[in-house]
């Protein structure tokens, strides 16, 4: 059986000399068009749209250029006063997500609670009990003097 390998040429192969003459097809200019820099070897015509690019002013504003650290869809927390939240609970209360909005303090949408921080230095007397909440450091300094806790 014959293979590819076996075939033999019967004929000339065809060829075409480029380079030479001007009337004929890859003459003179050689398919380089007509005279100046688009004609000249390692010729590479600079893109306008870069020019423009390059005077736009970099790392401003969000997106792209936003703060590699920097990110969205970490929920920034509630600041509640620790006064506020001694005033509208009694002695020996749980203070939660859901008790806050019981109380009007907070107004959360849906289900879901963003996350609360209680915040401030004010002293209180009351021993309340936080559940599912952060607090500062002077905050929580605060609510344990007064006998509270936070879980």
């Amino acid at each position: 059986m014959a293979g590819l390998h076996s075939l033999v040429r019967t004929g000339k192969r065809s060829y075409r000399r480029v380079g030479r003459g001007q009337s004929s097809t890859r003459g003179k200019q050689s398919g380089r068009g007509g005279k100046g820099q688009t004609a000249r070897a390692g010729h590479k015509i600079r893109p306008a749209l870069r020019d423009i690019i390059k005077k736009l002013p970099k790392r401003r504003g969000f997106g792209k250029n936003r703060g590699r650290t920097v990110n969205a869809r970490v929920e920034t927390s509630i600041p509640v006063s620790v006064s506020l939240i001694a005033a509208r609970f009694k002695d020996g209360d749980v203070v939660s997500p859901k008790a806050l909005r019981e109380k009007g303090i907070i107004r959360a949408r849906g289900p879901l609670f963003p996350p609360i921080k209680i915040v401030g230095k004010n002293s209180i007397d009351k021993k309340l009990s936080i559940e599912r909440m952060t607090a500062s450091i002077s905050a929580r300094a605060v609510i344990e003097k007064a006998g509270g806790s936070i879980k």
